[in-house]
């Protein structure tokens, strides 16, 4: 157990499903103090119910700055401050790049990278007063990896994530706080399981381990990293894919 997690202040952004109400639960169940946020007080709501403990919610579209500011604002308020920010709000529609409207490319870049500055930048004042200032980014293995038709733009935000997250660690570091990133394979969410379960078994056919990965293997990696325990790991990446970038081709896993 990283017992430097008890009782500390943690941001979970997109928290309301998927991947980031993964991550909110560990850390909630490590004993932190959790605002869940997303873009409606309804989701964010039940998710908090649902963690429980010192679960809170709020509604923010982390594109916008004010809203930005107002989530920050509201997590000093109910929790002390900021300890943990774990920028993981994103969208991700899927559009070759013949057919998409500059409005969606312009929708997938202002969430996952404008968002993902917007959020470091309203909380960097309570990161900085804090002795455990962390930022978790989760980015992707589409982008920075690999590639998958219909999300180009989408992987042009996880890649500039990290090109972020390089410079941002080092202005950062003056005040001791450390940015890392978390790049997920293929995770089980509510989206993919709509998918059926022959797609599944073809994707997980993909992956050396043979299966895919949930939201706790997420939410496991995003809490090491903000723990006491890491904190001489800043400007880093873990891939948590289960192996998947590293076959050849499928030859090579039979």
């Amino acid at each position: 157990m990283l017992t430097s997690i008890a009782g500390r202040s943690v941001i979970v952004t997109g928290a309301s499903k998927g991947i980031g109400k993964g991550i909110a639960r560990v850390f909630a169940k490590q004993g932190a103090k959790v605002l869940v946020v997303a873009r409606t007080l309804a989701d964010a709501e039940a998710c908090a119910e649902e963690l429980g403990g010192g679960a809170s919610a709020f509604a923010a579209d982390v594109a916008d700055w004010d809203q930005s500011q107002a989530m920050a604002a509201a997590a000093v308020e109910c929790n002390g401050g900021i300890d943990i920010l774990c920028a993981n709000a994103g969208v991700y529609p899927q559009t070759n790049i013949e057919d998409m409207d500059p409005a969606e490319w312009d929708l997938v870049l202002g969430t996952n990278l404008r968002g993902n500055f917007l959020s470091v930048k309203a909380c960097l004042p309570a990161l900085k007063a804090s002795d455990q200032g962390r930022v978790v980014l989760t980015s992707s293995i589409t982008g920075p990896v690999t590639g998958f038709p219909g999300w180009s733009h989408y992987g042009a935000s996880k890649s500039g994530q990290l090109g972020f997250m390089r410079t941002a660690c080092i202005e950062l570091a003056k005040h001791n706080i450390t940015v890392n990133a978390v790049l997920p394979g293929n995770i089980i969410t509510e989206g993919l399981e709509g998918l059926g379960d022959d797609y599944l078994g073809t994707m997980a056919a993909s992956i050396p381990l043979k299966k895919l990965g949930v939201v706790e293997d997420i939410g496991n990696a995003a809490l090491f990293l903000a723990s006491k325990e890491a904190n001489y790991i800043t400007g880093q990446t873990i891939i948590v894919d289960g192996g998947q970038i590293l076959p050849e081709s499928l030859e090579a896993l039979e």
